[in-house]
């Protein structure tokens, strides 16, 4: 996800090089949810992952209590999310006959894609959506590749496409991601939907799903960014670069680190927001947290563990002992972002049945909706009068 691991090794050498020369020691229509946050101190008696209250909160505001965090569960917020899509799906299949469906490539047997690939489908399944999966030996072709891209891209029942990364070494990934076509890039790595994003009074057909799911949380959980200074660790196409550009656009003041950043910790402990994707387990410790900052961590990283019965754990990418002693709020690894992942997917490709069967203009949207991100970002320029233009 965040690049061939050579890339990542370097990341991690230039920020542990860098921090060595300072200072430096250690989506939703109507009415949306706001989740109560549930502490969380460094040795919590209860499991993380535990759902937070349904109760709603909208007048609450981020309490930050000495020595603990509140919790960001993820997999609450997607379960929510889930729900709402189901419902959606259901109505429009009522109304319209429509079915959202989504194709999945997968090139090759590596264990952690054919698992994603299978928890893709899984959810589809859950809430309505048809999966159309075609699995090709690693010895594929790039050319079979994109015949497959293809027929999917003129299925008028495929409304998204995923094609599974990494691919095959000798595949150019660029090409192939560039030939889903852009009303079907449910996953948002088209240069056009990225370059959208990018670009002021513009707006994407979809915006990649991670990140996406970042501010989701972020939102569901009241948090306001209007104004907060923003640090991202990681400059990844597909969470970093777009997840700095989100932020941007809810006028949070936004700074990225990337190799090369000097005194990267310096940096980290003035942000409100802080969200780390780069894959590097532990690599953000408590000392470059800001205290009451709120934490996104993106990584999901397998480290050795000999009481697991795997061998092995999944960690983030920030020490969460240490930084829930500073934070007013985290997202626990695993249950924080990974669920939002998927969760985003399934909103983008309903967006895309909607648009694409113009689903909208027919005024048919329940007020339990998920919106695309167009939609939510005109509504909100209309209610401030406009885009900031400076």
């Amino acid at each position: 996800m965040y690049g061939k691991l050579g890339r990542k090794a370097a990341f991690a050498t230039a920020m542990i090089s860098n921090t060595s020369r300072s200072s430096v020691h250690g989506c939703c229509n109507g009415l949306r949810r706001v989740y109560p946050m549930t502490n969380v101190h460094a040795a919590p008696t209860r499991s993380p992952l535990a759902p937070a209250s349904r109760t709603f909160n909208t007048d609450a505001p981020l309490v930050v209590k000495e020595g603990s965090a509140k919790i960001i569960d993820g997999n609450s917020v997607a379960r929510d999310i889930r729900d709402e899509i189901a419902t959606e799906i259901s109505k429009m299949k009522e109304y319209s006959g429509v079915v959202p469906g989504l194709g999945v490539i997968l090139v090759g047997d590596r264990k952690d894609s054919a698992t994603y690939v299978e928890n893709k489908k899984i959810a589809c399944e859950a809430v309505g959506i048809n999966s159309y999966n075609v699995h090709l030996p690693e010895d594929s072709s790039e050319q079979e590749v994109l015949k497959y891209i293809s027929v999917f891209n003129d299925d008028p029942l495929v409304h998204g496409i995923l094609v599974q990364l990494p691919l095959p070494s000798h595949m150019n990934e660029q090409n192939i991601l560039n030939a889903v076509h852009i009303e079907k890039d449910v996953d948002g790595l088209n240069p056009l939907n990225i370059g959208l994003l990018a670009i002021l009074d513009r707006e994407p057909l979809f915006v990649p799903c991670t990140p996406k799911g970042c501010i989701e949380l972020l939102h569901r959980y009241g948090v306001s960014i209007e104004g907060k200074r923003a640090v991202v660790v990681g400059r990844s196409n597909i969470v970093g670069l777009p997840a700095a550009l989100l932020l941007q656009r809810e006028y949070a003041t936004v700074t990225v680190i990337q190799p090369g950043t000097i005194n990267p910790g310096e940096m980290t402990r003035e942000a409100d927001i802080l969200i780390s994707a780069v894959g590097q387990p532990h690599m953000v410790k408590g000392s470059w947290i800001k205290h009451g900052a709120v934490v996104i961590d993106v990584g999901i990283n397998p480290v050795e563990d000999n009481s697991s019965p795997r061998g092995y754990r999944m960690v983030g990418d920030v020490c969460f002992e240490e930084a829930s002693k500073i934070a007013s709020a985290i997202t626990p690894v695993p249950g924080g972002v990974g669920p939002m992942t998927i969760a985003m997917l399934l909103s983008n490709t309903l967006s895309s049945a909607k648009r694409a069967n113009k689903y909208f203009q027919n005024g048919n949207r329940s007020a339990n909706a998920i919106k695309n991100w167009s939609t939510v970002w005109s509504e909100t320029n209309c209610k401030t009068g406009g885009t900031k233009n400076w």
